[in-house]
């Protein structure tokens, strides 16, 4: 979620709303632009922010609580690197998508030897164990992965071009 706090500790810094720094943070970036280039508008657009702030962060809440129902839980993690849950300076640049999932898969399975839990994807992917076990069954569908049950009943994945020799060895006892 969007603070209220922080978009105007942003106005603030930027010259009383002139760079435009509070509307970057509130994903508003053409107007961003305008901001930067124009002095907030020569000031009358930064004037005009400090009382429009709190209706900004209002519809970009409900904006970001909009992407997660139609998207689920991991839309709001493509977001970006802000521990308080709003986007920060980094979804700018980052977008996290199904790609960037397979990614995390696949490095945590040439990590691990070619062996790989929906516990130990759903940890490095950030991410609940039902979402990491539904993208692995589908690269099980795809033909990437092969799903095995070991004595203990417990589900893996195993990735076969990065399976390791005491992985191989393993794969014996299931």
């Amino acid at each position: 979620m969007y603070s209220t706090g922080i978009a105007y500790l942003l106005w603030l810094i930027s010259g009383f709303g002139a760079l435009g720094f509070h509307r970057f943070y509130l994903g508003r970036y053409g107007t961003w632009l305008l901001y930067l280039f124009t002095g907030g508008l020569f000031g009358l657009g930064a004037l005009f922010d400090l009382f429009y702030i709190p209706t900004m962060v209002r519809e970009a809440n409900l904006q970001e609580q909009y992407r997660d129902a139609m998207f689920g839980n991991y839309s709001s993690q493509r977001q970006g690197f802000n521990s308080a849950g709003g986007p920060g300076i980094g979804s700018f640049f980052q977008n996290r998508t199904k790609d960037s999932m397979e990614r995390v898969i696949l490095k945590t399975a040439k990590r691990d030897g070619g062996i790989v839990s929906p516990g130990e994807v759903a940890l490095q992917a950030d991410v609940t164990i039902e979402d990491a076990k539904s993208y692995l069954e589908k690269l099980v569908k795809q033909g990437y992965a092969e799903l095995r049950v070991k004595k203990t009943g417990m589900l893996v994945y195993v990735f076969p071009e990065f399976l390791t020799e005491d992985k191989k060895n393993e794969l014996e006892d299931f």
